[in-house]
């Protein structure tokens, strides 16, 4: 890697920040318009709740019925582990490409470059999933958005008309989110800060409702009452999808380091505090949703899932205004997830890893934006959705083939980082930019580390595991069932080919500083 000197602070960046992330080997380029609070939203718009929950609620209750609320706690206490351990790597690298540039500082450039690869890929298929999700909220608030087939087609997500309108949706989504990212930070991070807001609103309303309209006692999440036939244990597993679909992208405030005012201080508690926020509302949201249905076992919930519990208990006028803050939730997790999608190539394109590094690392002078890799990205997720035109299952097996991507990127971060800290008897120590100690799990952070893998693994194992309820739920042949593991191991044999023809090109290898060598020099760095 070849260092740059730090060009004179832009107007955005006090010279402290541009100074820090000199010495962390980059120049200022990226404009620093992202504050505390619209560092939250970026990854709370990641995580989404309403637009998560909305979209998988009935997957996750047709497969585990009302005993699948039990895998929101576990996943969200697993999570919280991965989140603690990410946030002491952000107090000490606050880097755009978060996941690729601890991995690289951890274990070396050639892992790394395999764990940004697969992070990329995994954020480009969220950015499509999460697109997508506009087909279970806005044809609820009016049949005119059913565009395919026309407002009497079936719009059900797992239908064909339903699939296929959620494509042309998904596509008019992407447009609008691309230009927004295209035009500058600040207007995005307006947007997502605006509809966190809104988010938030809209899930105290809505839990407020439903507990209000509740016709069950607690007990009810102790029963399998709603669930799909045969033994429950794989059932049970298969319904956490939902849980872990909703419960990643709190890192994304990661991403935006380098656009962050104060991304010592701030980054490492925007991070947790995404993640516990959506941790709480969701479980309240669910437990809500569970308590209000008119029946557990008639399978409308199933089906229709919380919109069909909405417009029930609050009448159509009701309903559909609270379906509006879901569709303004939808539209800012897109947002979000191609925002740190395109953080995440750009990192990767200035150190010359990726084909065409020279266009994607570019930075508009007139927005500080990377324009090439929102458009990448954009671009990327619509074929995604393009190429699902006809798969009625494009729902599923989208959502659970990139959160598989996702937690294995992460591993690429937590496993090496255990060994950094047995190696190194933990991290080194630094100040934040007003001078006090950098965020840390001081001795709790092996056992906190070793935790979060083991969990990761046995979720990754979840994910991918190749079940027809989730990858083929129309029988059309194996291939489809392991579609998974094959695009896992597709991604791996073409990230190979990539990697290795880029260090042929640029002669070897890039250089980045190790953890520890950089992050001791954290307060000379700020000084």
């Amino acid at each position: 890697m070849t260092l740059t000197a730090p060009p004179s602070s832009p107007p955005s960046a006090p010279p402290s920040e541009v100074h820090d992330l000199g010495a962390l080997g980059y120049s200022q380029e990226l404009r620093r318009g992202v504050g505390s609070f619209a560092s939250f939203a970026a990854g709370f718009s990641f995580v989404s709740i309403l637009t998560t929950v909305f979209q998988l609620f009935g997957l996750g209750f047709s497969l585990g019925g009302a005993a699948f609320f039990w895998t929101w706690p576990i996943v969200f206490a697993g999570q919280l582990l991965v989140a603690l351990c990410f946030a002491e790597l952000a107090a000490r690298y606050p880097i755009s490409g978060s996941i690729f540039q601890w991995s690289s500082r951890l274990a070396g450039t050639d892992f790394g470059w395999f764990t940004g690869w697969i992070m990329v890929i995994g954020q480009i298929l969220t950015v499509a999933t999460a697109a997508i999700a506009m087909q279970a909220v806005l044809p609820a608030i009016w049949t005119g958005f059913q565009l395919v087939g026309g407002s009497g087609a079936d719009s059900s997500p797992v239908s064909p008309t339903g699939a296929q309108n959620a494509v042309v949706l998904g596509l008019i989504v992407l447009a609008l989110t691309t230009a927004i990212n295209v035009i500058g930070v600040r207007l995005m991070a307006v947007v997502t800060s605006a509809a966190v807001v809104i988010e938030i609103l809209g899930v105290i309303a809505l839990v407020t409702a439903l507990f209000f309209h509740s016709e069950r006692g607690l007990g009810t999440v102790n029963t399998t009452a709603g669930a799909a036939p045969g033994h429950y244990l794989p059932l049970w597993l298969a319904s956490s999808l939902m849980a872990a679909y909703v419960m990643v992208g709190f890192d994304s405030a990661g991403e935006l380091s380098e656009e962050t005012h104060a991304p010592r201080r701030t980054t490492p508690r925007t991070i947790i505090r995404a993640l516990v926020v959506s941790g709480i509302g969701g479980l309240l949201l669910l437990l809500a949703g569970l308590l209000a249905a008119p029946s557990l076992t008639d399978g409308s919930l199933a089906t229709s899932g919380l919109a069909g519990v909405l417009t029930a208990r609050l009448g159509d006028v009701g309903g559909r205004f609270l379906l509006a803050a879901v569709a303004i939730a939808v539209f800012a997790c897109t947002l979000a997830v191609q925002t740190a999608g395109s953080r995440m190539m750009f990192s990767m394109a200035r150190e010359r890893t990726l084909p065409f590094s020279s266009v994607l690392a570019k930075v508009s002078p007139r927005t500080g934006t990377p324009i090439a890799t929102s458009v990448v990205v954009g671009v990327g997720a619509a074929i995604a959705l393009a190429v699902n035109w006809n798969q009625s299952a494009v729902f599923l097996a989208l959502a659970s083939l990139c959160i598989a991507m996702l937690y294995l990127a992460y591993l690429g971060v937590t496993v090496p980082l255990l060994v950094s800290r047995i190696r190194n008897r933990g991290l080194a120590d630094g100040v934040d930019e007003d001078g006090n100690p950098l965020f840390s799990l001081g001795r709790w952070g092996i056992l906190v580390n070793v935790v979060a893998i083991a969990y990761q693994i046995g979720m990754v194992i979840n994910l991918a595991w190749p079940r027809k309820e989730i990858y083929d739920l129309e029988g059309r042949g194996w291939w489809l069932q392991w579609s998974a593991l094959l695009f896992i191991g597709l991604t791996l044999v073409v990230g190979a080919v990539i990697h290795w023809r880029t260090r042929i090109r640029h002669g070897g290898a890039i250089k980045l500083p190790t953890l520890h060598t950089t992050a001791d020099t954290t307060a000379e760095a700020i000084a």
